[in-house]
């Protein structure tokens, strides 16, 4: 079953080019859907229609089947509700503390300070930060552990589904390894279905899909398992670094030496 369908999508701005294009996508429930693409093809304009921080110009965005692309009011707050999205730089405020970072949604709301308290330490533990972590300021914390931060104030609101917007930016190869491997652990124990998008090829031995976006469309859904065998002359190009212009439609004579 699919937990969002997005149906001939199309967006631009202003009289630019389409940045969504008649664009077509499942992304099955439970699961995490890694999208990938060059820079500058729309990926983060993608993720912010599907959550409903970017309206789209036409097209359908169907999540549990309702359609939400132009949702407004009470509509468009239920779904936004079933979302979490991972900021590509934690977008962390400098000048609170960890607790105040990840409770600040419960903290403005007026909820028990020391309850919220206790739910920031579990979210704490479940993207594995040590409870002395939560009286830091960001300042004090490494890229990793501030990313962490950021995967736990989403997990604040009980998602259903993640979104994450190149959540190893900037991240040496092996804390990268370390966050792959916390997104793949929390779409386990959780149970969310997950959506990536990453310009990292490790990223694959973590999910379950890839799915390529070139030209404002879905070109391309691969098994994650299989893509380094894969044929498909989009996918083939893309992993090996050849998608600098246009796409040729047959993968080279020479693919086994490369």
């Amino acid at each position: 079953m699919d937990k969002i369908k997005i149906l001939d999508l199309k967006k631009r701005f202003g009289e630019g080019r389409w940045v969504s294009d008649d664009l077509n996508l499942s992304i099955p429930t439970g699961k995490t859907t890694c999208i990938i693409g060059q820079s500058g093809e729309g990926k983060s304009v993608l993720l912010k229609q599907v959550i409903g921080l970017i309206q789209p110009t036409s097209g359908s965005i169907l999540v549990d089947g309702v359609d939400v692309a132009n949702a407004i009011g009470k509509a468009r707050e239920d779904n936004f509700k079933k979302f979490g999205y991972v900021f590509q730089f934690a977008a962390l405020l400098d000048s609170l503390t960890v607790f105040e970072n990840v409770g600040i949604v419960d903290l403005e709301n007026g909820d028990d300070p020391e309850k919220v308290r206790e739910k920031v330490k579990e979210k704490l533990s479940l993207v594995n930060l040590a409870e002395d972590t939560i009286d830091k300021y960001p300042s004090e914390l490494s890229g990793g552990m501030k990313k962490r931060v950021g995967f736990a104030r989403t997990l604040m609101g009980n998602p259903e589904i993640i979104l994450y917007d190149e959540p190893t930016t900037g991240l040496d190869p092996i804390t990268s390894c370390v966050i792959h491997e916390l997104i793949a652990g929390m779409q386990k124990k959780l149970d969310v279905t997950s959506v990536v998008i990453s310009h990292d090829v490790e990223i694959f031995k973590y999910v379950d899909i890839v799915a390529l976006l070139y030209q404002g469309k879905i070109v391309s859904v691969v098994d994650a398992a299989t893509i380094w065998e894969s044929k498909d002359p989009f996918i083939y190009q893309f992993i090996r670094g050849l998608m600098q212009g246009p796409i040729h439609q047959e993968i080279p004579d020479d693919k086994n030496k490369m």
